[in-house]
């Protein structure tokens, strides 16, 4: 569903969003999913295994600095 139809369909959805959500695009690419609360979220776990690369130290800022400074 484009980002314009759900701008105009917003509340209607919110009452008939089913278990699977509503994927909405801008442009043609998704940018967002609707899921309706209590749907279970263990599926999230472990999604984007191979699918991420982290690159350097995680927790850097990647600034040096001296706290006696």
């Amino acid at each position: 569903m484009g980002a314009a139809e759900f701008k105009q369909h917003c509340l209607a959805l919110l009452d008939s969003v089913g278990p699977d959500g509503v994927i909405i695009t801008k442009h043609g690419r998704p940018v967002a999913k609707l899921i309706p609360v209590g749907t279970d979220s263990s599926s999230l776990i472990g999604s984007f295994k191979d699918k991420l690369v982290i690159k350097g130290d995680l927790l850097s800022t990647g600034l040096r600095w001296d706290a006696e400074s």
